[in-house]
């Protein structure tokens, strides 16, 4: 069996039952902790005990994907000195300034350098400039479509929609039942847009974490016996500019932004 790479992967060898007997939520989540290192798979006691170990040896733990991420930055980064800056500041919705491209993402300056370095006011880290430097490489051009599409309607999204759920909706989820101000202070904070509200949600915003690739992130309040909702969408040409991967990476590292923000003034 070839090395377990992504929560995805562990998910598939499980029982699917989100019966919490590992002691987390649900298999997903299980999945996502294997990943981790916070988990075995032979914690889960549905799975034969016999395969459970040598599975457990092929699993790509925290540090791996943490080096592969490292790896992933220096191979994006030795790509950008071959693309011409002057003539992808239009392809990519952005300007030049000193010879460095000047980006906006949630309504701040990030300048990317022709040897691949990022800097901004503003701090930087993997979450948004392994998208960020993704955008520059995989932009194809062109104009947004204003047409909004959940992930797993987008071309190669729908694999990719179950993790996405679990690891960007459903937390941000939790930071808007909790921080009743959480769409006012995106709005402030990083230059969001209430939106024209398609789906009829309580609360809407349009934020521009990259030129081309908008999100709209919709939340309906809870009521009666029904929880409440909330579902990130992205303009149906976001492949167009951005891998699915990289679309996820997106949204995880702007989740993790805004919960630590959210911590941060609670």
């Amino acid at each position: 069996m070839p090395q377990l790479k992504n929560p995805l992967e562990v998910y598939k060898l499980l029982p699917q039952t989100n019966c919490g007997q590992c002691h987390v939520p649900t298999c997903l989540a299980f999945s996502a902790a294997v990943i981790k290192g916070d988990k075995k798979l032979s914690d889960c006691p549905y799975l034969e005990r016999g395969s459970t170990k040598n599975n457990d040896q092929k699993v790509d733990t925290r540090e791996s994907f943490d080096q592969k991420r490292e790896e992933h930055l220096k191979t994006l980064k030795s790509k950008i000195p071959s693309i011409d800056f002057t003539s992808s500041a239009q392809r990519l919705g952005a300007n030049l300034a000193d010879e460095k491209l000047v980006i906006k993402c949630l309504g701040k300056d990030f300048l990317v350098e022709q040897d691949g370095t990022i800097s901004s006011i503003c701090h930087t880290h993997a979450g948004l400039t392994i998208p960020l430097l993704s955008y520059v490489i995989q932009c194809k051009g062109g104009d947004i479509s204003g047409q909004w599409v959940h992930l797993r309607e987008l071309k190669n999204g729908a694999p990719m929609s179950p993790l996405f759920g679990q690891r960007c909706e459903k937390p941000l989820k939790q930071l808007a039942d909790k921080h009743t101000d959480l769409f006012e202070d995106l709005i402030s904070m990083f230059s969001g847009e209430k939106s024209n509200n398609d789906f009829a949600s309580d609360m809407s915003v349009v934020l521009y974490p990259l030129p081309k690739v908008p999100i709209q992130i919709c939340y309906w309040k809870p009521e009666d016996d029904l929880d409440s909702e909330l579902n990130i969408f992205f303009d149906s040409t976001a492949e167009n500019h951005l891998s699915i991967e990289s679309i996820y990476a997106l949204g995880a590292g702007l989740v993790m932004m805004f919960g630590k923000i959210a911590h941060k003034h609670s």
